[in-house]
């Protein structure tokens, strides 16, 4: 049986049906091509327990911006955008739960962001404005040019990223304008531009956690070094559903 991988959504208003939540099909292009089967989550907390109780791996998407004064700024920079006090609410909740759980876990871009900030760390709003000497980290986006490389993402030996991409450089796309500070509680620092701008972060201590900056989803069917985070969530969630099965997973 495939693993059930949970996907967070964006909420969206839309100007004739209200409040929406979407999603880019790549992400579940990239699950569904890693082996597993996509689940998206709509951002409420109710049954939150019953949900993950059913999940044997969650991916975190990207999105619009999380509020700062999540990590402690009292000033909101000018752009800064997309806040959504419901998609926080329920992306920390559910980072939370799953992190007790030992649930597999894979963020991406605005998800290495709820992963950081969730554990106590912090962001700089605006790389171009707070960061000095930051390379670009926002290349235009199109269904062109989206799979794209920008820049470079140098692994750090031995680690985890290294291990899932089986290389130390990877040419990575860059859609961000805002990136990791000081880091969270039990976060390791994997991945790096030539700025130094932290760019993957894993949890040594959980049995798959891993942070990217990037998005492997819109690459993989160009590049397909790029599904490899996927196809690692999803070997992640069968040994978890195993586990499960037999009794053995984390509550």
């Amino acid at each position: 049986m495939k693993p059930l991988i949970g996907i967070t959504p964006s909420p969206q208003r839309h100007e004739r049906f209200g409040d929406l939540y979407a999603i880019a099909t790549t992400y579940v292009g990239a699950v569904e091509a890693a082996g597993g089967v996509p689940l998206v989550l709509p951002p409420h907390r109710a049954g939150l327990d019953e949900t993950l109780a059913a999940l044997d791996g969650i991916l975190f998407s990207g999105g619009g911006d999380i509020d700062p004064a999540r990590y402690g700024d009292r000033e909101v920079h000018p752009a800064t955008y997309g806040i959504s006090a419901a998609r926080d609410e329920f992306e920390f909740a559910l980072l939370d739960a799953a992190l007790r759980r030992d649930l597999p876990v894979l963020a991406i871009c605005r998800g290495i962001q709820v992963l950081n900030v969730g554990l106590g760390g912090t962001l700089y709003q605006d790389v171009a404005d707070q960061y000095p000497g930051a390379l670009p980290h926002r290349q235009e986006l199109t269904p062109e040019t989206r799979h794209d490389p920008s820049h470079t993402v140098t692994a750090g030996e031995g680690s985890l990223l290294a291990e899932v991409y089986g290389q130390a450089a990877i040419a990575a796309n860059s859609f961000h304008h805002q990136t990791l500070n000081a880091l969270g509680r039990g976060l390791a620092p994997v991945g790096r531009t030539a700025d130094g701008t932290v760019e993957a972060v894993t949890a040594p201590e959980r049995r798959f956690v891993l942070g990217v900056q990037w998005h492997p989803e819109m690459m993989y069917d160009a590049h397909p070094e790029h599904l490899r985070p996927f196809a690692r969530l999803v070997a992640e969630a069968v040994a978890y559903r195993e586990r499960k099965t037999l009794g053995v997973a984390a509550d």
